[in-house]
């Protein structure tokens, strides 16, 4: 656990110049827009460690999957989110001297990143080895409004010396993935083309056959004039820049204003490419960077507005929930139904793929409340699209009749994840797809997305359920062996708990939405019947049987569901008290065979479950297994600590909801799992989102009914945020006092507080004393 970044409610601020934090401040500084984005490298050149990361959404490359052995259905590729083409770069030579961070003597640096405006900015004096010394500032944004428009304002001043000072704008496709796994570069150039003072390099990647166009257009500003120059013009292969020799002496300041634009074949046509690109670029230039930062500035605070989360009291926790609503904005905008929430949106390469379970999981819930209904309908309509490939995974794994597995990893539907324990057995997967059309449902009330796309995803699932398990005649009831959980340090178990009981309720879920598509529309159940060749009466029979003869591991000792046969025949009285911190985080201090033998859990399992359906078991039932499980989860991925936030909330679990809280809030900001450096943790971070909102707030949806419950924690003065639901936009409020709900909405509502139910008017607020948890 690192703490270096400053606390402030609005921005993330490294102090000092701390090479060994550079490539964790490059993940925690990233920019991004939903369409392309940035880690925070530096603009010269850097000797240093460094990740250099520039990202365009969509682009992907198979990489062969690396293993010692092949395995049928095993998937042939790994989906690498692509190192794309670097737009960033400014090369700058005092009088044949490279500036270079790794070789200077540096004070004064400040790296900011501003999310209330959107925008980094980096400051430092530098000493170079030749004495000479410069002054500089940066700042740079992927640029909201113009989504596919980079804008970067670089500042050199010379403090001690007079002399040229050369300057070289460049766009740069030679560019390789740290995670390459045969260090092979993926892209191959297509076309360039340099001007006197604007570049474009066109790449495609191999093999998938995208292709993007980076191009930049710049301007040199001396002492706020515009500076004489002319350029020298380089190429070679993936790469253009322009020289320019700037005269200077003290105290001279030089602006290089750099406008970049990032077009992909997704958006265009390829031979138009070139030309859509110097439009875009040309566009930016003629914008400028203040109005360019300015529309910046106002479309951030629209964002702002209608989704800020206020803390008083607490600044750690202040900045720690904002970031997290920032990277989310930044990832995904759903402005494009191709495209996903990746585990490390545009903040670095590891895990690959752009799809994970974490979006109907984790991030579903945010983008239900925060943003128009659309964007939760258009995520759910992206696994629609990708059915047919689901059916196509599950049959290379010997399933049939329709059956779909969705993967666990994918760019375009199809399985790209290389470790056997996850692609064939993590299949609780499919639970959260389904779980997110319910969700999707019962937050909306828009019923009519069953007929016309959730029953064929649900059908295709409980197919594969009904496949997957087998009747035990020891037992007498069915069960399914061979699973990972959500606990990934526990492999090829039998009967986890959680996946049987997904299984259960979606065979049982599917069973009720035939029911109502059927009643409500025939017309469309009928044609749905030929389509996929569903014979109601047989597979239905079977699926209640199944349903209704689930086997769930619980033991009536302890009193508790258990995790999976055979959970407690490891030592289980040990908990994470026992564990020193020399052995922590476990997963990169033990081996993995220690880790299978353990009693310890790396994420929420069987209290995923209880999460998810919290409303079908008493709150005594949830405390023993939280007051079981959770001692003994080491919480070494990201998406656990914000489970058991919600589920520490509803307990009355103050300080541990609280402790969870800042862990999964400031997972990154504070490096608690040592390894932000590889990119930050996105999805989790909508699971920060919940945990403040279902946590703190105790907004639950049961009945047709939006319903809140909050609790301040020690040492907080208050709390406000804003949801919408079903056209109303609410803000809560919650002090010491009472809790506060306005209804920014013309129409009536009716919700409940803290149990009771209240209407509040079009435009008007409720007032309630607080009740204690």
């Amino acid at each position: 656990m690192k703490n270096y970044i400053k606390h402030d409610p609005w921005l993330i601020i490294e102090e000092g110049f701390n090479p060994e934090y550079n490539q964790i401040s490059e993940s925690l500084c990233s920019i991004g827009n939903g369409r392309m984005g940035q880690r925070a490298n530096f603009e010269e050149q850097y000797s240093g460690e460094t990740l250099q990361g520039s990202y365009v959404a969509g682009v992907y490359y198979p990489d062969k999957t690396r293993v010692g052995w092949w395995k049928n259905g095993y998937p042939e590729y790994f989906a690498k989110v692509l190192n794309a083409p670097n737009w960033i770069g400014i090369d700058i030579q005092i009088d044949g001297e490279s500036l270079d961070l790794g070789t200077c003597k540096v004070k004064d640096f400040r790296r900011v990143l501003n999310m209330k405006e959107g925008y980094l900015e980096r400051s430092f004096h530098a000493r170079l080895v030749s004495g000479k010394e410069v002054k500089v500032s940066s700042k740079r944004f992927c640029s909201i409004v113009d989504d596919e428009v980079g804008a970067i304002r670089y500042s050199i001043t010379p403090l001690n010396f007079e002399g040229t000072i050369n300057v070289t704008p460049y766009v740069d496709g030679d560019v390789v993935n740290q995670d390459s796994n045969y260090d092979e570069k993926f892209w191959e150039e297509v076309d360039k083309l340099i001007k006197r003072r604007s570049g474009y390099v066109t790449v495609e990647t191999k093999k998938t056959g995208f292709h993007v166009c980076t191009g930049m257009k710049f301007e040199i500003f001396k002492n706020g004039e515009i500076a004489d120059y002319n350029t020298y013009r380089y190429q070679r292969n993936k790469y253009v820049g322009c020289g320019a020799d700037i005269s200077c002496k003290d105290n001279d300041e030089i602006v290089i204003y750099k406008y970049a634009a990032v077009i992909s074949s997704l958006n265009h046509e390829k031979e138009g490419l070139l030309e859509a690109c110097r439009k875009v670029t040309r566009k930016a230039y003629k914008k400028g960077f203040d109005t360019l930062s300015n529309e910046q500035a106002n479309a951030w605070g629209q964002k702002w507005e209608e989704a800020d989360i206020t803390i008083e009291g607490d600044v750690a926790a202040q900045q720690g929930i904002r970031f997290c609503i920032f990277q989310m904005y930044q990832t995904y905008t759903g402005e494009d139904e191709r495209l996903n929430i990746g585990p490390k949106g545009f903040t670095g390469e590891k895990y690959g793929g752009s799809t994970y379970w974490d979006t109907e999981a984790y991030c579903f819930p945010f983008y239900l409340a925060t943003a128009d209904q659309k964007v939760g309908r258009q995520l759910l309509i992206y696994r629609h699209n990708q059915l047919q490939k689901a059916i196509e995974n599950a049959a290379k794994l010997g399933f049939k009749d329709g059956a779909a597995l969705y993967p666990m990893v994918t760019m375009n539907g199809e399985e790209c994840h290389n470790e056997w324990e996850i692609t064939f057995e993590e299949i609780h997967r499919n639970g959260a797809i389904a779980y997110a059309i319910y969700d999707y449902v019962r937050y909306t009330g828009d019923k009519s997305y069953l007929g016309e796309y959730g029953l064929e995803v649900l059908i295709a699932i409980s197919r594969f359920w009904a496949q997957r398990v087998h009747y035990s005649t020891r037992k007498g009831q069915y069960v399914m062996h061979g699973v990972t959980g959500p606990n990934e340090y526990e492999n090829n178990v039998n009967n986890n708990w959680y996946t049987n009981l997904m299984a259960q309720w979606c065979l049982k879920y599917t069973m009720e939405v035939i029911d109502y598509v059927e009643k409500t529309d025939p017309d469309k159940y009928l044609a749905l019947e030929e389509k996929i060749k569903f014979y109601r009466m047989t597979e239905t029979k079977e699926w209640k049987k199944i349903a209704d003869n689930m086997y769930l591991p619980y033991d009536k000792e302890l009193d508790v569901f258990v995790q999976h046969d055979g959970f407690l025949d490891k030592d289980w009285t040990k908990t994470i008290e026992d564990l020193t911190p020399e052995n922590r985080p476990i997963n990169q201090k033990w081996s993995w065979d220690r880790i299978l033998r353990s009693v310890y859990i790396k994420q929420a399992d069987t209290l995923q479950g209880l999460y998810f359906f919290e409303e079908n078991y008493d709150e005594k039932t949830i405390k023993r297994n939280f007051n079981f499980y959770e001692p003994r989860t080491v919480h070494e991925s990201s998406l656990s600590p914000c489970v058991h936030v919600v589920l520490a909330a509803k307990l009355g679990k103050e300080e541990k909801a609280y402790e969870m809280y800042l862990r999964t809030a400031r997972l990154d900001l504070d490096d608690y799992n040592n390894d932000t450096e590889d990119g930050c943790h996105t999805t989790s971070m909508a699971g920060t989102w919940m945990a403040f909102v279902k946590g703190f707030g105790g907004m639950r949806v049961y009945d047709d009914m939006v319903q809140f419950s909050p609790f301040l924690p020690a040492g907080w003065k208050g709390y406000a945020f804003k949801v919408r639901w079903r056209g109303y936009y609410l803000k809560v409020k919650a002090s010491r006092k009472g809790t506060t709900i306005v209804n920014h909405s013309d129409e009536e509502i009716r919700l409940k507080v803290f149990g009771k139910e209240y209407d509040i008017k079009g435009n008007d607020e409720l007032a309630v004393a607080m009740v204690p948890k």
